[in-house]
């Protein structure tokens, strides 16, 4: 297993009783300039730290691999909606910034037809609603 840091890609130990009986990970590009840290700057409990992280990250990487794709883009999707919906909830509403994220879920809605699962109907018809809330809001605006 490895662990991504500013310094690089760095292996981890997968087991962390074995831990103390692998070698420290290998220091990373960063190492040659002044200031910056490395592996072997860690103590030990920073380093059972980062190993912990590490292991956390696996963790949330094999859920999401078990997770239907269309489920995860239609979450976000959802986020786009919601970010819409804040920018047009400002006052005053900034149009130009929630046409961005209402165009950005129209290009996935568009660009998916039939892939995205029990969630396509939802989606559309979030993506009617944040339009014609846009539409409402740029009128009353004029």
């Amino acid at each position: 297993m490895s662990l991504w840091t500013p310094d690089g890609e760095h292996e981890v130990s997968r087991d962390r009783d074995d831990a103390s009986a692998q070698s420290a990970p290998q220091p990373g590009p960063a190492d040659g300039i002044p200031g910056a840290p490395s592996f072997d700057d860690l103590s030990p409990e920073e380093l059972a730290q980062a190993e912990a992280m590490a292991a956390e990250l696996n963790e949330a990487r094999a859920r999401l691999a078990e997770t239907p794709s269309s489920m995860v883009v239609a979450n976000h999707a959802m986020g786009l909606y919601e970010l819409a919906a804040i920018h047009l909830s400002n006052d005053p509403p900034n149009l130009d910034e929630s046409k961005v994220a209402i165009d950005a879920m129209g290009a996935i809605v568009d660009a998916l037809p039939g892939r995205l699962g029990e969630h396509e109907e939802t989606l559309k018809a979030a993506r009617s609603q944040i339009q014609l809330a846009f539409v409402e809001l740029s009128n009353a605006t004029e």
